[in-house]
């Protein structure tokens, strides 16, 4: 079984939730786990695999590019897998997507509102423009799998300008709508990959 870090970023402590229950998972699956926030993390050697987990917030977090931009050369050689905690996800039909395993989250996501069309909140919140950052931040990674789980917005938590950003581009509604079954679920497909 392989030793597994996973390693996050977190705006307002939902992620933290997450990546404990991925953790949960794969640990009981017999793999050795060790959960870190990505500060924490000072070298990648002991460990066979990463998953990088980080909410969306203004593009992925931006601890979490700095993370894989930092280890690319590693995490290259490694088995790696990301996830994203979002609030809204528009799936646009034919949209020309990055050969990578996606899992989105079936309540994340939503088709646009007008056929042909985007409106400012659905330009920010496409499958693509979601993974761009990521898979930008180490081209050299081949992430096993990225999945976009519903996430948890607190208003309350958010710094002035994140919450600017939510309200008006993203219009999205506060509240957890994490979905802990798809969460677990995902961490079951993915323990059997690494």
């Amino acid at each position: 079984m392989s030793k597994v870090l996973l390693t996050y970023a977190t705006n307002s402590g939902s992620t933290v939730e997450v990546t404990q229950a991925v953790a949960e998972v794969i640990g009981s699956n017999g793999h050795t786990i060790e959960v870190r926030p990505i500060s924490e993390v000072s070298s990648l050697h002991e460990y066979d695999a990463v998953v990088v987990g980080a909410p969306m917030i203004l593009g992925w977090h931006a601890d979490a590019r700095r993370f894989l931009r930092k280890y690319k050369a590693e995490l290259a050689r490694k088995k790696t897998a990301c996830f994203a905690c979002a609030m809204r996800l528009t799936e646009v039909p034919g949209e020309n997507l990055p050969d990578v395993p996606l899992m989105l989250d079936p309540n994340l996501v939503s088709s646009p509102e007008k056929n042909g069309s985007l409106s400012l909140k659905e330009r920010f919140t496409t499958t693509g423009y979601y993974l761009k950052p990521i898979l930008q931040a180490a081209p050299g990674v081949k992430p096993l799998n990225v999945a976009f789980f519903y996430g948890k917005l607190d208003m309350t938590r958010l710094k002035w300008w994140q919450a600017l950003f939510v309200m008006i581009v993203v219009q999205a509604v506060p509240g957890d709508y994490r979905d802990w079954e798809t969460i677990k679920d995902w961490a079951q497909l993915l323990s059997s990959d690494l």
